[in-house]
């Protein structure tokens, strides 16, 4: 029955990040997007751990792009989506879900995932310079990672430690 439960828990979020970050993104332009897309991430890493955080990112990126496609495929996002879940997984899955941690999983998404890989992935599909780009995204990303830190903790204390007691039936971890 725990099998189930996650299962379903997982297609929710799956479904929800695809509705956050696809179909209902708050800006989107050529190279910055912004959307609430990190919150089931977030909490798919918390709940289920990097595994299963990164493949709740990957399924998520594959869905968004077969429902609600922008563009043409490229797999190096559902890379990085599946980096970001496993990340949020490795610094919040089963640790206390603190604003330290919570900083600092997602501080390495935006530097290393964000600004690192998306700006060079969006370099070889659009053929802008990687330096052009990369002021723009930094701005985007600072204002999104103040915003994240702040967002994941409530969201969990919220709804998070509900689900993980009352649904999962795990032990909570604040």
């Amino acid at each position: 029955m725990k099998k189930t439960r996650m299962i379903t828990f997982m297609g929710m979020l799956i479904a929800l990040n695809v509705l956050l970050t696809h179909v209902v993104p708050v800006i989107q332009a050529d190279i910055i997007r912004i959307s609430f897309g990190f919150v089931p991430l977030s909490l798919s890493g918390m709940l289920f751990g990097p595994i299963y955080g990164g493949i709740c990112g990957a399924l998520s990126d594959l869905l968004g792009m077969a429902i609600a496609s922008k563009g043409s495929y490229f797999p190096g996002f559902t890379l990085t989506a599946f980096l970001s879940g496993t990340i949020y997984g490795l610094f919040l899955y089963r640790k206390p879900k603190n604003l330290a941690r919570t900083a600092m999983a997602v501080l390495c998404i935006s530097i290393f995932v964000n600004l690192g890989l998306n700006t060079l992935w969006l370099t070889i599909l659009q053929g802008k310079g990687f330096l052009v780009m990369l002021p723009d995204r930094a701005i985007q990303n600072s204002i999104m990672s103040l915003v994240q830190i702040v967002i994941i903790p409530l969201v969990w204390r919220l709804v998070g430690k509900r689900i993980e007691t009352v649904y999962l039936q795990q032990p909570a971890r604040s």
